[in-house]
């Protein structure tokens, strides 16, 4: 599978790289990580970044989420735009896979009405029920007002284990080597997507951490304001660093058979330029 590095969002913190980690001194840089994957039969998504509604109407987002994250809406940066400039139809992403549906990761559903979306079944529970305060602050159900034709699937059937890790198989006749890797805490049904490259893996960590110093066992210092942002952000803060602590672990260990990426660290896409809308 061909697999190509999309930055379908960039938002703009205050705060600036002592804090966050990237962007300017006063002003933060956080990126929107998707992945466009070439199966033999199908174009699938990881992750949507802002979809052209958000671009429309930006109050979809929230005022909440739009005063502290503060996105730059553009039209090129959605994962419908991004699709397009690599020459593809957009009506041929089939599929759909989401690490979770925080707003800057499921915004970009409703450009592709056709596809279908998968997601772990308690995310969507979660965000179906609305059932804490937290869960009622960080979902939009705009989002997903169009009706996407998801495909739920459950922790109990990831029964491959990959690397220590649970796996549940997402589509095993067109893409068996595309997995859900549950990794909750960030949120209810966080999970990861590894996607198998030419000469080891590929894991799509989501949100499970915010900086590559978060996984780097040499790194000597982590950015404060997303260390706490994480800890502010997480459903469940104990599951979401022991996970943190397992996908560690599995970077120290298996550095040459699995390259770990994360949703919003703008360095694990400075080696993939965007294509020109």
């Amino acid at each position: 599978m061909t697999i190509h590095h999309l930055d379908c969002a960039t938002m703009c913190p205050v705060g600036g790289r002592l804090l966050l980690g990237s962007g300017g001194p006063l002003v933060g840089r956080l990126s929107a990580h998707c992945l466009l994957v070439e199966a033999a039969d199908a174009l699938i998504l990881v992750d949507t970044g802002f979809g052209t509604g958000d671009v429309a109407d930006p109050r979809r987002l929230g005022r909440p989420f739009l005063r502290t994250v503060r996105p730059r809406l553009e039209p090129a940066a959605t994962a419908l735009r991004r699709v397009r400039a690599l020459g593809h139809d957009p009506r041929d992403v089939r599929h759909i896979v989401l690490t979770h549906l925080d707003p800057d990761h499921v915004g970009g559903i409703g450009d592709f009405p056709h596809a279908r979306v998968h997601v772990l079944a308690d995310e969507l529970r979660a965000a179906e029920a609305l059932s804490t305060r937290g869960e009622r602050d960080r979902y939009r159900p705009v989002q997903w007002a169009h009706g996407p034709r998801w495909a739920e699937h459950r922790p109990d059937a990831a029964t491959e284990s990959w690397y220590g890790f649970r796996a549940i198989p997402i589509l095993p006749r067109e893409a068996p080597d595309l997995l859900l890797v549950p990794l909750p805490g960030h949120s209810r049904g966080h999970c990861g997507v590894a996607v198998r490259e030419a000469d080891r893996w590929l894991l799509h960590c989501g949100d499970a951490y915010f900086s590559r110093t978060d996984v780097d066992p040499a790194s000597p210092r982590r950015p404060p304001a997303l260390t706490a942002f994480q800890r502010m952000m997480a459903f469940d803060n104990g599951a979401r660093l022991h996970n943190r602590e397992r996908l560690r672990e599995l970077r120290r260990t298996h550095h040459d058979d699995v390259r770990l990426i994360c949703a919003h660290d703008p360095a694990d896409l400075d080696p993939h330029p965007a294509p020109r809308p």
